[in-house]
């Protein structure tokens, strides 16, 4: 990507994840939102309108010169489609996560990238919260050695009926609980272990949403190819929507670390208030797509880990939907 001092960004999708997408652009230094794109002209006008862009209901209009990246924020049945055509017309893309719903269909976005060149990242936040972070630069580091176990506690209050659409429960829209939410946790294992997932185990609950058409808690741990083990404590049932806790335990064979949303006043006091260590993780994330396009650095997710973290999701979204609990991960 060539330098400049503002780079362009268009929006694709206005819903209520655009929304943090581009409060984070407006505040990253070196970035614009210039263009807010749906389907639904009402939406993409009211968000545009917050921050002085441009508004259509087409995305054709986005591969105009005035624009240098892509945002997608649409339903993940779309992602590939609309980040492979992005990337074909020059421009740099940043992508929601899941990035896809199935393997064939990553691998031909992740071949596009590459064949084309530009910057592809993907939406994975969990790896840019700054305690989550510093976990992967000390596995890197081999200041405990040896990564061994991995720990995760991931608690979210979002899978109330009021928080949820018809899409999100559609899994050919959606991949299902673990591939849409789940694979947070998942990728950060992957960026923690930086290793391949061979198998997989995923055990259901119904817990604070009985009610709901879908889990709201699972139970996974994930076996990875050179002898590292995790397991995540998954829940989006908490009762209070946006409540949340999250921990990170990490034991290599030479020491460990551990972080915690605890360890935050706000999580003790104001549950409702999203700890800043979690909060500040979009800013993050575009501050380091800032730098992808001034040609700073490389993809933090990389195209192993972008793989490797969906063929976790998937395989756990089937041994949950099959009954089977233990799947082996695809290579």
């Amino acid at each position: 990507m060539h330098s400049r001092d503002i780079h362009r960004l268009a929006l694709i999708g206005a819903g209520a994840i655009a929304g943090d997408h581009a409060a984070a652009i407006s505040l990253t230094p070196g970035l614009r939102l210039v263009r807010v794109v749906d389907r639904h002209p009402e939406r993409a006008r009211a968000l545009a309108a917050r921050y002085g862009a441009d508004h259509a209901s087409d995305p054709a209009g986005l591969w105009a010169d005035d624009v240098d990246a892509a945002i997608i924020c649409t339903s993940p049945d779309t992602h590939v489609e609309l980040a492979s055509q992005a990337l074909k017309e020059g421009k740099a893309t940043l992508v929601e996560k899941p990035v896809a719903l199935d393997l064939d269909s990553v691998d031909e976005l992740l071949l596009t990238a590459e064949r084309a060149r530009l910057p592809l990242l993907v939406g994975q936040t969990a790896r840019f919260q700054p305690a989550n972070a510093e976990v992967i630069r000390v596995a890197r580091s081999n200041e405990i050695g040896r990564p061994k176990l991995l720990h995760v506690s991931w608690y979210a209050g979002h899978v109330w009926p009021q928080g949820w659409r018809s899409w999100q429960l559609n899994h050919e829209r959606s991949g299902g609980h673990l591939v849409h939410n789940g694979v947070h946790a998942l990728d950060l294992a992957c960026a923690v272990l930086d290793d391949r997932p061979i198998r997989v185990c995923a055990r259901p609950l119904q817990t604070w949403a009985p009610s709901m058409p879908t889990p709201d808690s699972f139970h996974i741990v994930v076996a990875f190819e050179h002898g590292a083990v995790a397991t995540i404590e998954l829940s989006y049932g908490l009762q209070q929507r946006g409540s949340l806790l999250r921990r990170v335990l990490l034991a290599g064979d030479s020491g460990t670390i551990a972080v915690s949303s605890d360890d935050e006043p706000a999580a003790h006091t104001y549950p409702h208030v999203t700890p800043a260590g979690v909060e500040h993780a979009m800013y993050q994330q575009y501050a380091h797509f800032r730098d992808l396009l001034q040609g700073k650095a490389t993809s933090a997710t990389t195209p192993s880990q972008v793989r490797n973290a969906l063929a976790a999701a998937l395989a756990a979204q089937r041994a949950v939907d099959g009954g089977h609990v233990i799947e082996d991960v695809p290579a």
